[in-house]
């Protein structure tokens, strides 16, 4: 039996979105949960009538795949912006707010203004369009899931270049999670510039 790679749900999800709302636009965000490096986020609008074999979740797919998805949703897409929030501005608001701020960037930042935003999660930044969150939203809307596609292989490219700045906290492996690993360098070499200080606050006190 042949492996269906078309999440067609996705789609067929927006499609009926777009019944009220002609231009929607999906969100989402990486990188909340990290201790070091900045939060990302991605605002995607998708033409009508577009389908994209094997989005879905970027976290339920390899970073080979999301790697050439990030590229076809670049090339296909209606508008996309990818924006964030720095290691500052989430020390000084908290990671919630700087992750509203990422995704407002992003959104703001689309060429095209949407009719409606579709944001991933439960909370909704503040707009100038009218917004709608959508728990579970990486697997329920492909706007949602190609904004999440476009936000972690950016992040983890950044992840990557942070890597070779500071090569003793291996982020190139871990990504800015807090792992044993990442827990190991931290005890040897300390707080680096690009970490949160206000998620590692036992250590900055030391």
């Amino acid at each position: 039996m042949a492996r269906i790679t078309l999440h067609t749900e996705l789609f067929e999800y927006d499609s009926a979105v777009r019944n009220d709302h002609p231009v929607i636009c999906g969100v989402d965000e990486a990188g909340r949960g990290p201790l070091a490096g900045d939060v990302y986020a991605a605002a995607v609008i998708l033409p009508e009538g577009l389908t994209i074999n094997y989005l879905n979740d970027s976290k339920k797919i390899s970073e080979k795949r999301r790697e050439m998805l990030y590229d076809e949703i670049i090339e296909k897409a209606q508008a996309y912006c990818i924006a964030t929030a720095s290691v500052e501005e989430i020390d000084r608001l908290n990671i919630l707010q700087a992750t509203m701020l990422a995704m407002k960037r992003a959104v703001e930042g689309l060429g095209v203004v949407p009719d409606m935003a579709l944001i991933d999660g439960n909370r909704i930044p503040e707009l100038s369009c009218e917004a709608s969150y959508v728990i579970k939203g990486d697997a329920t809307s492909a706007s949602i899931s190609a904004a999440s596609v476009l936000a972690k292989v950016s992040r983890d490219r950044y992840m990557k270049q942070l890597a070779e700045e500071y090569p003793e906290y291996c982020f190139e492996q871990h990504k800015g999670y807090g792992t044993k690993l990442h827990y190991e360098m931290l005890e040897k070499y300390g707080i680096s510039p690009v970490h949160r200080r206000s998620f590692l606050k036992k250590l900055a006190e030391v």
